[in-house]
């Protein structure tokens, strides 16, 4: 069970959270990496073959919100709800992907549909501090290509996102193929089966062995 209270988790949440506002103003999501730990990991799946993963918070600020974001200019992910398990020390944040570009045929923001969100795990460091010691992401990728090509072709993309476009696939540092990753696409803790909350059922033809 987690030391963490709810107060101190809900207080670094907040700081989270202004920390984003402040990146989202300046195009610029690398100062958020010191809200990770040294040796925190950071992923998401793109596709059942390609997968992201940081790992360390030099990899985090270079890559998951250094490589990945820039060209993002604008952009918004602004956290519809968040749920807090102070037990199990994990935030889980639903963010909506707005792109701050109008689409004229609909008169709003170009958006990414479907759920998106961040799961987190919080952890108490050496010095006493909070720091994020794993996150993992989720998003419809299907849904986002097609927001983007929307946007594309609207005209309205600048040249930064153009050039953010042009990368992808397995070429792009911190991106691999499932049994190459670093770390595990479920959380450390919850792959090793420390939260387990449900058993899975016995395998087929070993009832009553």
């Amino acid at each position: 069970m987690s030391t963490l209270t709810r107060a101190e988790i809900e207080e670094f949440w907040e700081t989270w959270l202004e920390v984003n506002r402040e990146a989202e103003r300046n195009a610029d999501w690398r100062p958020m990496a010191e809200w990770y730990a040294e040796d925190a990991t950071y992923g998401w799946m793109l596709t059942p073959e390609e997968h992201f993963m940081a790992v360390g918070r030099d990899q985090i600020r270079d890559w998951a919100i250094g490589i990945e974001m820039d060209g993002f200019d604008g952009w918004h992910y602004d956290y519809q709800a968040t749920v807090i398990d102070e037990q199990k020390a994990m935030v889980v944040g639903f963010w909506k992907q707005r792109a701050g570009i109008v689409d004229d045929t609909t008169g709003r923001e170009f958006e990414i549909p479907g759920l998106g969100g961040s799961w987190f795990g919080v952890a108490r460091q050496a010095d006493g501090d909070l720091k994020f010691s794993w996150q993992r992401d989720w998003f419809d990728f299907g849904a986002m290509a097609h927001t983007m090509g929307e946007v594309m072709k609207s005209g309205k993309a600048p040249d930064s996102l153009r050039e953010r476009l042009k990368l992808f696939g397995l070429g792009v540092p911190g991106h691999y193929r499932p049994e190459d990753l670093p770390s595990t696409v479920w959380p450390p803790p919850v792959e090793a089966g420390e939260h387990v909350t449900q058993q899975a059922p016995p395998a087929a033809g070993t009832a009553g062995a």
